[in-house]
């Protein structure tokens, strides 16, 4: 057993339209986790909405964001836009260079990649998106929690929880996440196999796709102009 830090500062970085249990997920771990303060990060102290309507409130401006022991980054709809918001990126990219652990939850993979953060590395992020991680020079990897060395990566939306259960772990110990774990009564059973597109099938698959065909091809705009920003992609 490793001895739990008297003090662990982590950076939960929110913005307009995330996905919301990309971040709750994760954050209901860390805010149990011993020694831990947990910052909830924006540009400003006003509530922000998530892509469903939810509101929550920042706790720290990016302007008064110590240091960071472990930087994580959520994805959603909204990242489209942090993709091209160079005050975030520079942020991100300057907490993560210092940080014990750079991490994500969905696409905010992606963000990592815009930082700079994820060249060489293996990563996981939504399946949809998946194929965008190589744009920045990493190894797209097909599952829900993908370690690489201080970079790690959760895939869809409900991978934040067994995401923040893991790190838990590095944190302290595999004893106290496992407490966290059964205080959240983190058991699941889902009703459906359908959770992934392998298992949900080709048909079903497809028509996920086709449904979110116009935020794609604007995420991955996106994607490309942050390549060809950091030199990793030619200009078309």
């Amino acid at each position: 057993m490793q001895p739990t830090p008297a003090s662990f500062t982590i950076g939960m970085l929110i913005f307009p339209r995330m996905t919301q249990l990309d971040f709750t997920g994760p954050f209901e771990v860390f805010a149990r986790v011993p020694g831990a303060k947990v910052h909830v990060l924006w540009k400003r102290s006003e509530p922000v909405v998530s892509d469903t309507g939810l509101a929550i409130l920042p706790t720290t401006t990016l302007d008064d964001c110590p240091d960071l022991d472990l930087i994580c980054v959520p994805g959603g709809p909204g990242q489209i836009a942090v993709m091209d918001d160079e005050q975030i990126l520079t942020f991100v990219r300057e907490k993560g260079e210092r940080a014990q652990f750079v991490t994500s939850v969905c696409t905010g993979s992606l963000i990592l990649g815009a930082a700079g953060l994820l060249k060489g590395y293996q990563a996981a992020t939504h399946w949809m998106s998946r194929d965008q991680l190589a744009h920045f020079g990493a190894t797209p990897v097909a599952r829900r929690l993908v370690v690489d060395r201080n970079r790690i990566t959760g895939g869809g939306v409900t991978a934040g929880i067994d995401f923040g259960l893991y790190v838990a772990s590095l944190i302290t110990d595999e004893q106290t996440a496992r407490a966290i774990q059964l205080a959240l009564e983190y058991n699941p059973e889902p009703p459906f196999d359908s959770g992934s597109p392998e298992n949900a099938g080709p048909e079903a698959a497809a028509a996920a796709r086709q449904r979110s065909a116009a935020m794609l091809g604007e995420r991955l705009a996106a994607s490309k102009r942050a390549a060809q920003r950091l030199g990793l992609l030619a200009s078309a």
